[in-house]
């Protein structure tokens, strides 16, 4: 109850025969969120913030003042250059729109029109009616769940992955089932027994660079799965935001549908390839399922924004030209991140992934939570692996993102060092001055 008097911290250190590091981290975490008052002489008791704040460690939250941090929870690079080239070419297009409503529940058939033309190009036979617009990819996801299953329904997704997807699915009134990866990547046998004992309605995973690992599905394995996902009747809704951030010039292997064109809904974004602030995703769907999700739609939305979808129509022309140098970009910045964090932190181990975003990086100790809370206090944010994890766990874990340019990732990681180093020397991190 509030108000209720806690032992101090040398009391709580014997009776918990813990050390008086972890006591002092613990009760000043709950004095910065606001849980407990502390005054000299009169002791620590326990209170309810005045403001609930939205959580830093489990997402990141659009408004959030995060001006003078190192913010990594959010895996997402800024606006690509030419950017405002194809914005003021999308709006000399504009001018025949606004004599009309507005509304697009499928999407703007020039925009359809390219995206189908993309797949096209990797082989994947697709017409403009078989694309459906939506604003970004976690809205695609969450209709492409809404339109494919029932309330009580499985649903089966990695662990790790991205949570705010999982999120999705469960507010869909679904139960998720989570298939731990192995440190190689897909547990092929493990996914297919998972698949025929709980016979899930659908499937939501990430097979290019997938989100937080980096891992890359080979050919062989997307097939193997296809044919599982088919026997048993699964849809497979495969998110395929970072299959445009190959970084190493390494030929990608078909897109999953192409191993079942009519069973799987392919989810794509230009928010990691282009701009996030786009705000623009689709679906790729079998003809057959093109009614089905737009009727799914028509109850969350009425279309994506015009000038953007004109913007992006332009943008996918000119992506022969704009990719390359987006990816070597951030190249350079996944090199970046992957040396300061050998050198710095050198018990931390992780894969170099081949494209995506991040490092997922493995601690030695399960302290990913508490690592988060004195980084955020040394100007740091970052979100640990427990939020990647559908079932909880992976305490081990961080993500760490590589979207910002090098000189701040080689700040931020030492600033991330010397947290890391206070928690588990005892020894208090410097509070050096934040960036501007």
């Amino acid at each position: 109850m509030p108000g209720s008097r806690l032992p101090s911290e040398r009391e709580l250190t014997e009776a918990l025969g813990v050390s008086r590091t972890t006591v002092a981290s613990a009760y000043r975490s709950l004095r910065d969120s606001g849980y407990l008052t502390s005054r000299r002489g009169s002791g620590s008791v326990t209170a309810l913030p005045s403001k609930v704040e939205p959580e830093l460690a489990r997402h990141h939250a659009p408004g959030i003042d995060t001006e003078g941090l190192y913010d990594f929870t959010a895996a997402a690079p800024s606006a690509i250059p030419g950017i405002l080239t194809a914005v003021a070419a999308a709006a000399e297009g504009l001018p025949p729109h606004l004599a009309t409503p507005g509304y697009h529940p499928q999407g703007l058939p020039v925009l359809r029109a390219e995206i189908a033309a993309a797949y096209c190009e990797r082989g994947l036979p697709t017409t403009a009616d078989q694309i459906v617009v939506t604003a970004g990819a976690l809205a695609a996801t969450s209709i492409a769940v809404r339109a494919m299953t029932q309330i009580g329904d499985r649903v089966l997704t990695e662990s790790p992955t991205h949570p705010n997807s999982v999120d999705a699915i469960r507010r869909s009134g679904c139960r998720v089932v989570a298939v731990p990866m192995s440190p190689g990547g897909w547990d092929l046998p493990l996914l297919e027994a998972t698949i025929r004992q709980t016979a899930p309605r659908a499937a939501w995973l990430v097979v290019d660079f997938q989100n937080p690992t980096g891992f890359l599905m080979p050919a062989a394995d997307r097939q193997r799965l296809a044919r599982a996902f088919a026997r048993s009747r699964t849809t497979a809704i495969v998110d395929e935001t970072l299959f445009e951030l190959a970084l190493d010039g390494q030929e990608m292997p078909p897109p999953f549908a192409s191993y079942d064109p009519d069973g799987v809904i392919t989810v794509g974004s230009v928010s990691k390839s282009f701009w996030g602030g786009l705000r623009i995703g689709w679906m790729r769907v079998p003809e057959a399922l093109v009614a089905r999700i737009l009727d799914a739609r028509a109850s969350l939305d009425l279309g994506a924004p015009v000038l953007e979808q004109l913007v992006v129509a332009q943008l996918l022309r000119e992506r022969a030209d704009l990719l390359p140098e987006r990816r070597l970009t951030i190249a350079r910045q996944r090199n970046t991140l992957a040396e300061t964090v050998s050198e710095l932190l050198p018990s931390w181990r992780f894969r170099l992934p081949g494209g995506g975003l991040s490092l997922w990086c493995e601690l030695p100790e399960p302290m990913g939570s508490s690592l988060v809370g004195v980084a955020q206090r040394n100007g740091v944010l970052l979100v640990a692996g427990s939020r990647f994890s559908p079932d909880g766990g992976l305490e081990s874990f961080v993500r760490v993102p590589y979207t910002v340019p090098p000189e701040a990732l080689r700040d931020g990681v030492r600033r991330l060092a010397a947290s890391y180093a206070s928690l588990t020397t005892g020894t208090p991190a410097p509070r050096g001055a934040m960036i501007a």
